[in-house]
């Protein structure tokens, strides 16, 4: 422990924004969950995030109070609001809880989720509540301007003026949560990461979209937004029609050009997505949690429930891949050569990921003790089962094959989907 404490102390010194991640990473790393600490992580890490605190100079000492004040009064503007009902009092407690936060933002500050960028301003006004009745998420809008790594370290400079350029600004969204550990979100994207690494690498086409989480103390964590994009549960409120149906109303006739690129889109965001959540095993894949952006690409949030955990007390009900009614219609029907397509990218990516499988399961083996709820005891030897690290590649493929075959029109993605109507009213 002795050289890395001194290459991380080392580091921190180089980079006031390494310091700030390494300072939020320890405070959530010396807790097994919200409420328990890890005495044996605290006595090794605890005196490194003092000693990182206590080399600061003063000024990189006020750039860090003041990024920390900030960021821990967003945060608890979660808390705040988690005392009032669902609906137009968790509402408005938000919204004044953020004007209170607007009026004053702090000059040279960034989100945890996004040190490129400083906040310019918060808009008040963009809080919202997310579905949730024990605990209370919200969203809210930043408008930001990206400078660059250098230029957000500058921030700790008193005498550094921000000069606006207009061009480089845009709003921000994120997600603020208390009482949620947000590392399994953290793991899920490592691990859909390192499946895009291989991807590229393999010359697949096939789309992961990694946003960021950040973690910033046990239960606590900020959460980047999908861009240019809406949730399926939000299409379905305010517009009443099906996923297909609105393909066409954004993008024109099935055999227009604008529509067949976001088909693509589609199909490539779908296959990748399926082998991610097929390989991970993620649930509660309903309509809240399924976003689709400007260019028709479908992109997954949330990873609650994985691997060993999945909701209603592990009933394991989902299928492992969601591919519903409307998902299929978009690429045809089950003949179409888009689902063909759609149906050899993911034996391609599966086949692509046994190649590297030793890779991703020393990443699983190394947070087998972090207590994550994910991690039941199974985890490595179901997770090398579904790569059927025995079979032929030709074998592995028709077993894939069978997986897609079995999760089209499945009975329990339906029912999955009304139960979460009838308890959330999300559509579907």
């Amino acid at each position: 422990m002795g050289f890395v404490r001194c290459l991380i102390l080392a580091l921190s010194k180089k980079s006031n924004l390494l310091a700030h991640q390494l300072i939020w990473n320890i405070r959530t790393n010396t807790y097994k969950n919200e409420d328990t600490p890890d005495n044996e992580m605290q006595a090794k890490l605890e005196p490194i995030a003092r000693q990182i605190e206590i080399d600061f100079t003063t000024d990189a000492r006020n750039f860090y109070e003041r990024v920390f004040a900030f960021s821990d009064r967003l945060t608890k503007v979660s808390e705040t609001i988690k005392v009032y009902p669902k609906g137009n009092a968790r509402k408005e407690a938000c919204l004044q809880a953020l004007r209170s936060i607007g009026s004053e933002v702090p000059p040279g500050v960034y989100l945890p989720s996004n040190p490129e960028a400083i906040v310019i301003s918060l808009l008040p006004e963009s809080g919202a509540p997310m579905q949730s009745a024990a605990k209370a998420p919200y969203r809210a809008t930043f408008r930001v301007q990206t400078v660059g790594i250098e230029q957000v370290e500058c921030c700790a400079d008193p005498d550094y003026e921000l000069r606006q350029d207009f061009s480089n600004q845009y709003s921000q969204m994120a997600i603020f949560k208390v009482g949620d550990d947000v590392r399994q979100d953290i793991l899920a994207l490592q691990l859909m990461r390192l499946f895009q690494n291989i991807f590229e690498q393999e010359g697949l086409e096939l789309y992961l979209y990694t946003y960021r989480v950040i973690a910033t103390s046990p239960g606590c964590g900020v959460i980047e937004c999908v861009p240019n994009s809406r949730s399926r549960e939000d299409i379905g409120r305010n517009t009443e029609v099906g996923l297909f149906e609105y393909f066409r109303h954004v993008y024109g006739k099935d055999d227009s050009i604008k529509f067949q690129k976001a088909r693509r889109n589609f199909v490539m965001s779908m296959a990748a997505y399926s082998i991610a959540l097929f390989m991970l095993q993620i649930k509660d894949r309903h309509n809240g949690n399924i976003m689709i952006d400007d260019d028709g690409h479908i992109v997954h949030i949330d990873f609650g429930f994985m691997f060993e955990s999945s909701p209603g007390g592990n009933m394991r009900f989902e299928p492992d891949i969601k591919l519903t009614a409307e998902m299929i219609l978009i690429m045809g029907d089950l003949t179409a050569p888009a689902f063909q397509w759609f149906k050899e990218l993911c034996i391609k990516g599966y086949l692509a990921l046994r190649r590297y499988r030793h890779h991703f399961i020393t990443l699983v083996a190394l947070m087998l003790d972090t207590g994550l709820p994910c991690f039941r005891g199974h985890t490595l030897e179901q997770l090398n089962a579904r790569l059927k690290p025995d079979s032929s590649e030709a074998e592995a493929g028709r077993y894939m094959h069978e997986v897609i075959n079995r999760c089209a029109h499945s009975l329990r993605t339906r029912l999955y989907d009304y139960i979460q109507y009838q308890q959330n009213s999300i559509p579907y």
